[in-house]
């Protein structure tokens, strides 16, 4: 199996709207590290599992669509609370739709809010 990464780190903001979420209910921002990891079990003619400028770009496109803003305030966070697991799944699904990596089997995104907790989101590619 080949595997492939790359990360980029953005800010944005967010409030938690669970019931009593606490401190983490009021408008707080995250540095926030995307670390995207392509698998599969075959290299394209070139030797690549993907090309690694392709998933830097569309890494880097993701986190520009939520760099500096609030979350709560994206129409794809409309109604859903937005946390970390969801914030994962978006990135990762923004990312695969711009990405052409016919040699990759599955993804995952893998999603720091800090230096100790992180949530990933894996899907078939």
């Amino acid at each position: 199996m080949y595997e492939v990464s790359v990360s980029h780190t953005f800010v944005a903001q967010h409030y938690l709207t669970v019931p009593d979420p606490g401190p983490e209910g009021d408008l707080h921002s995250h540095r926030y590290e995307a670390d995207l990891r392509l698998r599969g079990e075959s290299l394209n003619e070139y030797g690549y599992l993907v090309d690694i400028d392709d998933v830097r770009d569309a890494v880097g496109d993701a986190a520009s669509r939520y760099r500096d803003e609030t979350l709560n305030d994206l129409p794809e966070f409309d109604g859903r609370n937005p946390s970390v697991e969801h914030l994962a799944r978006e990135f990762c699904d923004r990312v695969l739709d711009r990405l052409d990596a016919p040699e990759a089997s599955t993804a995952e995104l893998r999603l720091w809010e800090d230096e100790e907790a992180w949530a990933a989101y894996e899907r078939p590619v």
